[in-house]
């Protein structure tokens, strides 16, 4: 790994015994101050993302869901902490209705977040659940100046969620967004946020703070009931696991959609795409189309674990991506439907510490505030139900009790059963097409995690355009035209492409210290001691 800086933007990698990377520096700070404390890379991670549903609200919040992979320093542990759909959520009850709702109630599902805050402290954390509230709560209380990336996206979301209940009260003042550097500070939210230290989360499930959702569903349009949150856990999971090149990628598995990443790369390397350079048309042109194959299979294929009609090991079998792999022609761009493997807003954190625990840690509202419904002491409830099926016998297809298909996906990379680097991009459909870019730009390139996350990113939109960022070099996007893609250059702000942090070990073990990076994009930022 070459731990120079190779481009003439964005940040020098961060180099430190323990490390903790996130979207926001006041989060990042609540982090270190853990780690200082005596905490470990999971007090870290806790400390940041609890910071983060109060400095970062257009991304995430209290009524959000969570994935975690840990190092633990032997083991690879995975968490699901996604909720699932209330009981009322028949397919009856969504009758008439060609797809799922956006925003607004009927795109709530049983927030799962706090339920794995408690499940990551439980099991691994050494510091006291309450004292990772310290710095979340202070901010709320006693205010702080709203960043620059934030305030854009708080301001852009106003005219989207104004008409849902609770949002205009709770998150704009006389109908309008802080500026940046202007003070924000939420009082209630600082009362909830003691509620669940003080509870280690138990009020947020089965006590006040869920009465108060119930309660407030009910009188809004919501169709909660306190045995929908009774009813919830975070569950532990055995990592997916894909071989690439030596390295072994792990991802959460379904309901998650990491396994998109991993198909991708697995209909890559039967490709050979590494025989083109770097930035080469020919290399991100071969990347797009595998990524468009294991987009069609997942949509196809991906649901709640105990509804997939597959087992999600089937669509990483070799002999099956190397059949969806001679699809693709090398020379043009295609379009692709699913196979049959039977025939054959978001913010992402990581942490490590110098005994050599590292985590891997994502939570999200979905999109920015999520479904825009507040419910009382800030509670900005996610909007993950929309990404439920609405068409019968799929295996996503809406039903009690049941978790929907998942964006959200934390990344490890190891080898030689060795961790070698935690990682995550945010974004929607970035996230696989961001796990895919950043693991060939380290794997193949030899870039460090500051290198990878800076480089210029290419997406496949929610509308399946073909877009890449202002830096991407004019040569590569002229091939890309030639080769039949409809290529559309964002603007040099576009907030299209996710952001990126990532911790990699130095050496082959921890005695080598790590080198950590966060994107350029957004107001993120790397530190360590």
């Amino acid at each position: 790994m070459d731990i120079a800086h190779p481009y003439g933007r964005g940040r020098t990698p961060v180099l430190a015994r323990n490390a903790v990377a996130s979207s926001q520096p006041l989060a990042t700070q609540a982090g270190l101050e853990a780690l200082q404390q005596g905490g470990n890379a999971v007090d870290a991670a806790l400390a940041t993302a609890i910071t983060l549903t109060v400095v970062e609200p257009t991304m995430n919040g209290l009524g959000g869901d969570g994935f975690a992979l840990i190092w633990d320093g032997k083991k690879l542990h995975g968490l699901n902490a996604s909720g699932r759909a209330p009981a009322a959520w028949t397919p009856e009850y969504f009758a008439g209705k060609s797809a799922m709702p956006l925003i607004g109630w009927d795109t709530v599902t049983v927030p799962g977040m706090v339920s794995g805050w408690v499940a990551l402290s439980k099991k691994f954390g050494r510091l006291p659940f309450a004292s990772l509230f310290k710095r979340s709560i202070a901010y709320a209380e006693h205010g702080f100046p709203v960043s620059p990336v934030i305030a854009r996206q708080w301001r852009e979301a106003i005219p989207v969620l104004q008409g849902q209940p609770g949002f205009l009260e709770s998150f704009t003042t006389q109908g309008r967004a802080p500026l940046a550097g202007e003070i924000w500070r939420f009082r209630e939210q600082a009362k909830t946020l003691r509620s669940i230290a003080d509870s280690t989360g138990e009020s947020f499930y089965k006590g006040e703070i869920a009465q108060a959702i119930v309660d407030f569903s009910k009188k809004t349009g919501g169709s909660f009931s306190l045995a929908d949150f009774h009813s919830n856990e975070a569950n532990w999971v055995e990592p997916l696991d894909f071989k690439y090149k030596g390295y072994t990628l792990s991802e959460i598995p379904p309901n998650g959609t990491g396994i998109i990443a991993q198909m991708a790369l697995g209909i890559l390397d039967a490709l050979n795409a590494t025989q083109y350079p770097r930035y080469s048309a020919e290399r991100i042109h071969l990347q797009v189309e595998s990524m468009r194959l294991a987009f069609a299979d997942a949509y196809a294929h991906v649901a709640d674990a105990g509804s997939m009609h597959l087992d999600p090991r089937a669509l990483l079998d070799s002999k099956y991506l190397a059949r969806r792999a001679a699809l693709i022609d090398h020379n043009k761009a295609g379009q692709y439907a699913s196979g049959d493997p039977h025939s054959g807003g978001t913010v992402y954190l990581c942490a490590a510490d110098d005994s050599g625990m590292m985590v891997s840690y994502i939570q999200s509202n979905f999109k920015g505030f999520g479904s825009g419904v507040v419910a009382p002491g800030g509670i900005a409830l996610h909007n993950r139900g929309m990404s439920f099926s609405l068409v019968p016998g799929h295996p996503n297809q809406v039903a009690p009790g049941k978790r929907p298909f998942h964006t959200i996906i934390p990344a490890f990379l190891s080898k030689d059963n060795a961790p070698v680097m935690a990682f995550g991009v945010m974004g929607g459909n970035m996230q696989p097409q961001g796990h895919l870019q950043m693991l060939m730009h380290f794997v193949d390139d030899q870039l460090n995690p500051q290198a990878c996350s800076d480089s210029p990113r290419w997406r496949i939109d929610d509308l399946g355009k073909l877009t890449v960022e202002s830096s991407m070099p004019s040569d590569v996007v002229d091939g890309l035209r030639k080769l039949g893609h409809d290529v559309t250059v964002m603007p040099s702000d576009s907030l299209d492409f996710g952001s990126a942090q990532a911790i990699a070990l130095i050496g082959e073990d921890v005695s080598g210290g790590y080198i950590a990076g966060s994107d350029h994009r957004r107001d993120g930022i790397a530190a360590g001691f």
